[in-house]
């Protein structure tokens, strides 16, 4: 523990108000949109009609000719083009700026239309024609898996730019871009031995990220060749390298500024409209921007949908075998999707100790919309089916579903199926809260069904989840504190409405024995603020926190060492609080911050700084067995029970009440830890009740708020009761973790056991639309039986 850590703290574990509140209060925010760019062209893309086809031929003319036209670009020029990388993506080059050769994708861009309004360049992207050869294409990840599936991408490069990434081959020939595979023990033979099966299904589709601002970018290139570029991205430092290789420039030679995001949950990371921006830039020699209407982000990306088989075996009254198979549905790009494969997939088993574990993880090319991730990283789609078959066991074997969790629940020093002891881990803790909250009775007992109230059933659920943080992974951040007693935190976490800069901002204001106030964080500007791998996967305040938490103990050494002579006591003697430095054995003899910058250097004063670096490791898993000694940073755990109202005559599902517990390590905000438990709860329950994109004849057909309902007032649960735990993690800052996407881990599943309880019918699918829960009261085509293969 560090000395901070010792003492009372003042700012660290309070509540204080957000640092960009009062902006937004005042209607002063400004986002992107809202920027002036002195004369920048309007860009517009013009995209394919078709899921899978030959590129014959894009006809620009027409479009050239109206006025008002600066530019407009095909697949084909991109290819004439000198020193442009026509592809770019964290994983594998394979997603083409414009594309060329065939289309792999409804609503893929094919063109770009750059003109000196927006008016003028939609009508002249509306004169751009294209020549297609249709080809057979595939929607269905598991169709895709197979051999003689429509090949969505014949050849793909890895990118090389992530360390965990860079050993990706594909499967040639097939759809299949990444196969990760997890072995313990024998789980084959485990389960051919055991006395009852559960074999199941359970599906989730693609779903939109759906943050309330679109897509936007801003860029121009300086006479010097330089490249600027304004963008809503939450990997400003990964969008900058990658600029630099799609033009051939030094990283020095691009700067990318990013201001406040109107949301994201991880819809913005890496490049989107980057590159077709910046390329038509290049060919104009004039700023340009692009700002997505609603229907093309819906075309931009999505999350990743996936279809889970699983199989549980149970022998003398004990779970003694899993296995799972899921196939990630990443759209016709890979984007990141094969670290949800490898990352998420080694979650798949749960977060239980069984002896026997077998898992394969796919990420497969479809001909849809891409996918990237979405607050929880791939695991609230593997959560429905791991999480309902804890419920069909403890049906089978008569116990409480609470309990026989108890039972399983990994816990502080326990292996994991890789064969990674767990650390720093609160699921149990997380388990009790949410017992304790919703009144769960304890000893073992199976809680009876509920009675109905004429046609509306009620029933409870409880479920379980957890999640690596992204590992590897590097933090940088630069803080600076000047003689009035004011710091400045430079550091490149994106601010999208969590509150990153906030906590950031509390993490320096403790460190120097300032108040909250004192201190301001820069927004990312790669000529200001150092690398940072991203902003998301709930990892900023663990590591940005560890790197500001450096940089301002070096400030602050600096400091007690400025101080020391002007107070005759050693540095080991002093402290920092109250803005002010003082002895630790007689806190009256001290002095503020100012004065000791006026003793020392004078009128004039000076600035003391401090840089900090942080970076999390893993080991190398093994190939085949997916087995090694450090697979994450650390863990994030949580625990969802939910109460449900079900009308057994519409189908309709009514969620009465939600208990959310997440371990935070610590709350450096407690008042922001409930928030992002409850949005992430909002956010789930919409997805598991309403939403998902749905296709047909290989076209998006609810592209659109009006067709793609999200969560209203009337939607909300009925009670969110949140729990935030407390176990820190020993590496963290001040033993804080992040907390963005633990209330997403479990509440899906946790509503379809409450759903079972209220019904007796188990549901597979989701969104749990009335269709669904009516065709699984009739027991059509089994929909509502538990699987048992015996």
């Amino acid at each position: 523990m560090n000395p901070r850590e010792a003492m009372e703290l003042s700012v660290v574990g309070h509540d204080v108000r957000r640092l960009d509140g009062p902006s937004k209060v005042r209607g002063e925010f400004k986002y992107l949109a809202d920027m002036d760019f002195p004369g920048a062209l309007h860009l517009v893309l013009v995209r394919s009609i078709y899921p899978h086809a030959k590129l014959l031929g894009v006809k620009t003319g027409a479009a050239r000719a109206l006025p008002g036209v600066a530019a407009v670009l095909a697949g084909e020029d991109l290819l004439a083009l000198k020193g442009v990388q026509p592809c770019y993506g964290p994983a594998f080059r394979d997603q083409p700026i414009l594309a060329f050769g065939k289309v792999r994708y409804a609503g893929e861009p094919i063109a770009a239309v750059a003109a000196e309004s927006l008016a003028a360049a939609e009508a002249a992207a509306a004169l751009v024609e294209a020549d297609y050869e249709e080809l057979p294409y595939v929607q269905d990840p598991v169709e895709a898996a197979q051999a003689g599936a429509p090949v969505v991408n014949e050849t793909i490069v890895p990118a090389g730019a992530f360390a965990d990434l860079k050993a990706l081959k594909g499967v040639p020939g097939s759809n299949i871009c990444t196969h990760y595979k997890l072995r313990r023990g024998d789980a084959d033979r485990a389960l051919a031995e055991a006395e009852k099966v559960f074999e199941d299904t359970f599906v989730c589709p693609p779903v939109s990220h759906a943050h309330l601002e679109p897509h936007g970018t801003a860029a121009w290139f300086e006479p010097s060749g330089r490249l600027i570029v304004h963008t809503t991205t939450q990997s400003p430092s990964f969008v900058r390298q990658e600029l630099s290789v799609i033009f051939g420039l030094p990283l020095s030679d691009v700067r990318v500024v990013v201001p406040p995001l109107g949301g994201s949950y991880g819809g913005k990371i890496y490049c989107k409209l980057e590159p077709a921006v910046c390329l038509m830039a290049k060919v104009t020699g004039r700023p340009v921007r692009c700002h997505l209407t609603r229907e093309e982000v819906f075309l931009t990306t999505s999350r990743h949908g996936a279809v889970t088989r699983i199989w549980t075996g149970v022998k003398e009254g004990r779970i003694t075998a899993r296995r799972v198979e899921v196939f990630y549905d990443t759209g016709a790009y890979a984007e990141v999707g094969p670290r949800i494969a490898q990352k998420t997939g080694s979650t798949a088993p749960g977060p239980y100790k069984f002896p026997h574990v077998r898992v394969d993880s796919y990420c497969v090319y479809t001909n849809k919309t891409p996918a990237g991730p979405l607050r929880g990283f791939g695991v609230p789609q593997l959560a429905i089916a791991y999480e309902t078959h804890m419920d069909m066991a403890a049906s089978y074997l008569g116990r409480d579903p609470v309990d026989l969790r108890r039972e399983y629940a990994l816990e502080e020093g326990d292996l994991y199926a890789t064969g990674s002891p767990m650390t720093s881990i609160g699921l149990t803790p997380s388990l009790e809260a949410v017992a304790e909250a919703m009144g769960w009775p304890a000893g073992g007992r199976v809680p009876p069904r509920k009675e109905r109230a004429g046609r509306l059933a009620r029933g409870r659920g409880v479920a379980l989840g957890i999640k690596a943080v992204l590992s590897p992974s590097i933090s940088n951040a630069a803080v600076e504190l000047s003689s009035d007693g004011s710091a400045l935190v430079r550091c490149s976490t994106v601010e999208m409405g969590q509150g990153a800069t906030t906590i950031i901002a509390q993490f320096a204001a403790e460190e120097l024995g300032l108040s909250f106030e004192k201190i301001r964080v820069l927004l990312p500007d790669t000529d200001q603020t150092p690398y940072d791998t991203l902003s998301a996967g709930s990892r900023s305040t663990y590591h940005m926190g560890n790197a500001v938490v450096l940089a301002a103990r070096q400030v602050r050494e600096k400091l007690l060492e400025t101080a020391s002579e002007a107070l005759e006591v050693p540095p080991d003697g002093l402290a920092v609080g109250g803005e002010r430095v003082f002895a630790r054995a007689f806190p009256e003899r001290g002095m503020s911050i100012p004065e000791v910058f006026l003793r020392r250097f004078g009128a004039p004063g000076t600035t003391l700084s401090g840089e900090g670096t942080f970076s999390s490791k893993v080991d190398k898993a093994d190939p085949e067995t997916g087995q090694t000694p450090r697979m994450t940073e650390h863990w994030f755990a949580g625990a969802t029970g939910a109460e449900v109202e079900v009308d057994t005559e519409t189908g309709f599902v009514r969620v009465a009440k939600l208990v959310c517990a997440a371990d935070v390590g610590r709350a450096i905000n407690p008042r922001h830890c409930v928030e992002q438990i409850q949005g992430a709860a909002i956010l789930t329950a919409g997805l598991t009740l309403f939403e998902e994109m749905r296709f047909e004849d290989g076209r998006l057909t609810n592209g659109t708020f009006l067709e793609y309902p999200l969560p209203a007032f009337r939607d909300l649960p009925g009670e969110i009761v949140s729990r935030v735990v407390e176990h820190p993690v020993e590496t963290g800052p001040y033993g804080a973790r992040g907390v963005g996407e633990t209330g997403t881990l479990s509440l899906k599943p946790a509503i379809l056991n409450a759903i079972y309880d209220a019904l007796g019918v188990w549901i597979r699918e989701v969104p749990v639309t009335p269709e669904r829960v009516l065709r699984a009261i009739r027991g059509a085509d089994g929909a509502g039986t538990a699987g048992e293969r015996r």
